[in-house]
């Protein structure tokens, strides 16, 4: 096989950008790492300190110690975004899988439909839903924060399921369902098998837009035990008067490390579900 070689120049010239471009995405990790080994007073000095004279964890410790309940976010973020995850999974399959497999009236249009809902940006939602939220009794509760987030996370589960499921050829199913297999029993050992990146890069991006989410959990919940961790610490580490950039920074490092490990360990079926998915046939 024929291989082209590049010159010592042009694999520096490669090398120096893919340098750059690691540099420009993970400093803000590193200066994020670095601000919350220093005490608040150090964050301010000119110029600034790259690596903390005299690094601390004090502010680790703080966030166990401390008024704000740190903790107490970090649960309601979890369980709120892994019941969108399961949620956001289990419809999304079904309703992918009817909108790629069955042939009924208006599937186009309920599929235009759920793309339309994406046009619309979720601040204009804020209000309509406070109020509906008010009328049903689900502020400040898990399953009010569940439902929004699935209403915004669910739209492209739905589209990235079907997208998967129509690269599986048709005949595969047909042959099951020849041999025996109902269409449900066809669907769960023939086709979920082979969708399973697709089925995990949605979760996984369900799974990053509850943890994130921020403007849902302030205007959703008024209890401060009910908040989540990016609305929990707007409200724990910044003031009129006072911003505790060092602590808010560790509390941030804290946040993004399960988002990280996430990535690092599903990285290949979120890859492989992004380019899969996006071919039929």
């Amino acid at each position: 096989m024929f291989r082209r070689r590049f010159s010592l120049g042009w694999t520096l010239f490669i090398w120096s950008v893919i340098i750059i471009i690691l540099a420009w995405s993970l400093f803000p990790i590193y200066w994020m790492l670095v601000t919350s080994l220093k005490r608040n007073m150090d964050v301010f000095k000119v110029p600034p300190e790259w690596w903390p004279v005299q690094p601390t964890i004090e502010n680790y410790i703080g966030l166990t110690t401390g008024i704000n309940p740190i903790g107490r976010f970090f649960v309601n973020s979890m369980v709120t975004s892994l019941l969108t995850v399961g949620i956001t999974i289990v419809l999304a399959t079904l309703s992918g899988y009817a909108l790629s497999r069955l042939k009924f009236r208006f599937r186009n249009h309920i599929l235009i439909g759920v793309l339309v809902t994406q046009m619309f940006p979720l601040v204009i939602m804020l209000a309509p839903l406070y109020l509906l939220y008010v009328k049903t009794h689900l502020l400040n509760t898990y399953i009010g924060l569940v439902i929004a987030f699935t209403s915004f996370a669910l739209p492209f589960g739905i589209w990235m399921v079907k997208g998967f499921i129509d690269s599986v050829p048709v005949e595969i199913e047909e042959a099951a369902m020849v041999d025996g297999c109902s269409r449900l029993k066809a669907m769960w050992t023939v086709v979920l098998p082979l969708t399973i990146p697709g089925i995990v890069a949605t979760g996984i991006f369900a799974f990053l837009d509850a943890w994130n989410n921020l403007l849902f959990p302030l205007t959703l919940t008024n209890d401060i035990k009910m908040k989540t961790l990016p609305a929990g610490l707007v409200l724990a580490f910044t003031g009129q008067f006072k911003h505790e950039w060092s602590g808010m920074m560790a509390a941030c490092f804290i946040t993004t490390l399960p988002v990280l490990i996430l990535f690092v360990v599903m990285q290949r079926y979120l890859v492989e579900g992004l380019t899969r998915g996006a071919v039929k046939g």
